[in-house]
């Protein structure tokens, strides 16, 4: 037996168990005389213009399932972390990395006091050209934190005090 033979050997007996049944058997291409090609519902083609059904660019199916999700807001902050060098500059990355954000405050630690007084006076520039790259409200305000002090305790146990460079007292 060829697989054409197989499939109308099944097609029969699938027949003969709806017609035991009590089933209805329709075929195809054959409408009643009481209006059935009426109630058929007739394909729509998509037509020259764009559809739902037409095939989607991989980009726009991610950007609809992140804003389905509620996502948007978290993968503009993490494109402010990917971009950025291109954001803020290339001499201004050099010197300052982007630590955290929340709530739209930007955290950013500068290599030195000079670097974090320098993007201090940046502020406002620095601001548009994240919302020029990332969108607006994302980011809405810049924290600056200098560089981190060295810690000197050392050990389970410290006297309490300012440390070991105390020597007024």
């Amino acid at each position: 037996m060829t697989g054409s033979d197989l499939a109308r050997a099944a097609l029969e007996a699938a027949r003969a168990s709806a017609r035991e049944r009590g089933s209805r058997v329709v075929r195809r291409g054959a409408a009643g005389a009481s209006g059935g090609a009426a109630r058929r519902r007739r394909r729509r083609w998509s037509g020259a213009g764009p559809d739902d059904r037409d095939p989607q660019p991989l980009g726009r199916l991610a950007s609809r399932i992140a804003a389905d999700r509620g996502w948007t807001e978290r993968l503009a902050g993490g494109q402010v972390f990917a971009r950025w060098p291109k954001l803020v500059g290339e001499d201004v990355a050099e010197h300052a990395q982007p630590v955290a954000l929340s709530d739209g405050e930007l955290t950013v630690q500068a290599d030195s006091t000079a670097w974090a007084t320098q993007l201090r006076l940046l502020q406002r520039e620095l601001l548009k050209r994240i919302a020029a790259g990332v969108g607006d409200g994302v980011v809405r305000k810049l924290k600056v934190q200098g560089p981190a002090a060295p810690s000197w305790r050392y050990g389970p146990r410290h006297a309490p005090g300012r440390g070991p460079r105390d020597t007024y007292g």
